[in-house]
């Protein structure tokens, strides 16, 4: 009978240390991937149209925090600027500095130092041009972007107040890099999820920017949570069954 007890209790000693470490490490990830996010991440809610269909008013962003220096052509961006009413705004990066960046050619579309652009992104079914599809924009447009500027413009091309309302002005409507305070990675609310890099832009010098860590922060998240709930419930769960096999012990 001692030796029954005796080892009883030794699964028991063994399935609370179990279950206290699955806890203590479910604690470590959950709090951790949301410390992590914190850090990296701030959220912005999207004011105006002028990012449709890629981002709608009202929807909550994930915007990574990121130097300027870390911008790559295709990125949607949180930047202020004072010349463009010194209150952040969400544009998408289609020139760097160097870049000639102009619209539009036969079939309608963006060309970055002669180089045409697909952006799927783009709604281009609200006219009909050439290829059965709207122009990148209504209007056409040049500019050269100076070195340690960016050139930006809103995804629903039509009422966009971006670097093309800013032609005139110095920078050929381009913004400074320091700008920059963010780069959209996800929306939040509704649940939509990663924000895509435009493959489009992958093929010009520089590429595209790589994803944030925000997959890996959600994983930590959700495992930790996983962990502490079922190092939870393993020791009432082993507790109950060491009773029923203790009863079962006494009828026989």
């Amino acid at each position: 009978m001692s030796g029954t007890g005796n080892k009883q209790d030794g699964r028991g000693r063994f399935g609370a240390m179990v279950s206290g470490l699955a806890v203590a490490v479910g604690c470590v990830l959950f709090l951790g991937g949301f410390a992590w996010a914190a850090v990296v991440y701030q959220p912005y809610t999207i004011p105006t149209d002028s990012m449709s269909p890629t981002v709608r008013p009202g929807d909550r962003v994930l915007a990574e925090r990121i130097d300027g220096s870390e911008v790559r052509r295709g990125d949607v961006v949180v930047f202020t600027d004072d010349v463009w009413g010194a209150t952040p705004m969400v544009k998408r990066v289609v020139g760097v500095g160097g870049d000639k960046v102009a619209c539009c050619d036969k079939g309608g579309r963006l060309t970055v130092n002669g180089t045409p652009v697909d952006e799927t992104y783009l709604d281009r079914s609200s006219a009909v041009s050439g290829d059965g599809k709207a122009p990148a924009s209504p209007e056409g447009f040049s500019a050269t972007v100076p070195r340690g500027k960016i050139f930006l413009l809103g995804d629903e091309r039509a009422t966009s107040l971006d670097s093309r309302v800013h032609l005139q002005d110095a920078g050929q409507g381009s913004v400074p890099l320091s700008a920059v305070q963010a780069r959209v990675d996800a929306v939040a609310w509704p649940m939509d999820g990663m924000i895509e890099r435009p493959s489009s832009f992958a093929a010009l010098p520089g590429g595209v920017s790589a994803p944030g860590p925000l997959p890996l922060q959600l994983g930590a998240i959700v495992v930790g949570a996983v962990l502490i709930v079922c190092g939870a419930l393993y020791g009432p769960v082993a507790a109950r069954l060491g009773r029923r096999g203790a009863s079962a012990g006494r009828t026989r």
